[in-house]
């Protein structure tokens, strides 16, 4: 019995849902809090117990998730029992070795290209995944993998791929990295594990500053990456484009996704597709039916009004996902409402927050979300984003009617964590008033 500590993190519930396909006898605890992974948990069979030290029994092997430690009842007895703990990404790498794995990593991007490249390869040639998003499958018989995997903490690099993909490298994560240095460092050693390839985004400012030594390859708009898109046409409808590879036309997409962030990621699969000598017509059909990732640009119609769900939770994030929606709504009012996480990054990045939200026609902003000890932040709430945004409010659970004087507008609502509470509230509200 393999016993999951900490089993609703996104992470943590892909991989007991791939164990289980595989065969492995799972059970796992949680906090009582509500969490959406809950749902594809329950439908594999799995169970989900409330954290008790008499959950741990003699002969169980542990996996245990990243945001616990000795402190734990059931670590602790796990450990008074000197049974064999795994970390989530150990476990990862023990698991994935079995399979010719592509890892995707990236600031940004790195979810919905896994789960992009977990669609399109598993419609042409069968594939196994782990995303970030909750979701993940596999059969033993399946030759490929398709790892989301996470720098935080240098995570990733416990894992051994095939294929290195780099979205992109940006400062995160400050609570760990240093600085921008100290992030590019992590990739680099990430980039030098890839036994086929790296192919990295040759668009991104830092992707070229690696030294590695397997093959890296670059994609991009550019002229002067390996794969290149050509004739990007962005419609409300999606996105177009051809794409030349080393010189060599392969073949016409169209992706029925908004952004250039979009498109980038697309060609990250695509290169994959490339150097595994896939059909281009192939992968341009089955790329047409990808549907995106879960919390990611995901859209409800309630009369005149769309609202869409979004992970966005880095500056970046939020620009690019303004950005996609006014690409598909043009003739809409677009209002941004933002709940961000962690007080070193709101503090970090309280400019960048706002230059982003002031892309919106109007911004709400949320408190922060606070999961982890951090210590030196006591003075920073909401109000480091609020005082600089143009049209910008605070926003609770208790004043979300003051979303209800929208007409013909998308409502964006933007973080890593819990903002679907306020999305559902509003959502009901506003239907009782239709």
């Amino acid at each position: 019995m393999y016993h999951f500590i900490g089993i609703k993190g996104t992470g943590m519930s892909a991989l007991a849902q791939i164990m289980k396909d595989l065969g492995y006898e799972i059970q796992g605890s949680d906090k009582p809090d509500h969490f959406f992974t809950e749902k594809d948990l329950i439908e594999k069979g799995i169970r989900i117990l409330p954290f008790d030290e008499n959950n741990i029994e003699p002969g169980m092997i542990i996996v245990k998730g990243n945001a616990f430690n000795e402190h734990n009842i059931e670590v602790q007895k796990a450990m008074d029992l000197d049974l064999k703990i795994y970390t989530y990404q150990e476990m990862v790498a023990k698991l994935t070795n079995k399979f010719k794995t592509i890892a995707i990593s990236g600031c940004h991007g790195k979810t919905t290209t896994t789960a992009m490249m977990s669609h399109v390869l598993e419609n042409m040639i069968g594939c196994n995944y782990l995303i970030g998003d909750g979701s993940g499958f596999a059969k033993k018989e399946n030759q490929y993998f398709a790892l989301e995997a996470c720098e935080y903490k240098r995570h990733f690099l416990d894992y051994d791929p095939n294929y290195a993909i780099i979205t992109n490298i940006e400062l995160d994560h400050i609570d760990y990295y240093k600085d921008i240095d100290d992030v590019i460092d992590a990739y680099q050693s990430f980039a030098n594990k890839a036994e086929k390839m790296v192919l990295a985004c040759g668009d991104d400012p830092y992707t070229h500053t690696l030294e590695v030594n397997p093959p890296i390859f670059y994609y991009g708009l550019k002229e002067d990456n390996d794969i290149i898109a050509k004739d990007v046409e962005y419609k409300d409808s999606g996105t177009e484009f051809d794409v030349f590879v080393e010189g060599n036309y392969y073949g016409h997409f169209d992706l029925p996704l908004y952004g250039k962030h979009m498109l980038l990621n697309a060609l990250a699969v695509i290169g994959v597709c490339y150097y595994e000598r896939l059909e281009a017509k192939e992968v341009a059909k089955h790329l047409k039916s990808f549907e995106g990732a879960k919390r990611r640009f995901k859209e409800k119609e309630i009369g005149d009004i769309v609202t869409i769900d979004d992970y966005a939770h880095h500056p970046t994030e939020v620009k690019v996902t303004i950005k996609a929606a006014r690409q598909k709504y043009p003739n809409k009012k677009i209002i941004a409402i933002l709940k961000t996480h962690t007080l070193s990054r709101t503090k970090e990045f309280a400019d960048e927050f706002a230059e982003a939200l002031n892309l919106a026609d109007e911004s709400y902003i949320m408190d922060v979300g606070v999961d982890r000890e951090e210590t030196g932040y006591d003075d920073v709430t909401y109000e480091v984003i609020l005082d600089k945004l143009d049209h910008g409010k605070y926003i609770s659970i208790d004043s979300v009617d003051q979303l209800l004087q929208y007409e013909n507008a998308v409502l964006i609502f933007m973080s890593s964590k819990d903002i679907y509470v306020l999305q559902e509230e509003y959502e009901k509200r506003l239907k009782e008033a239709k």
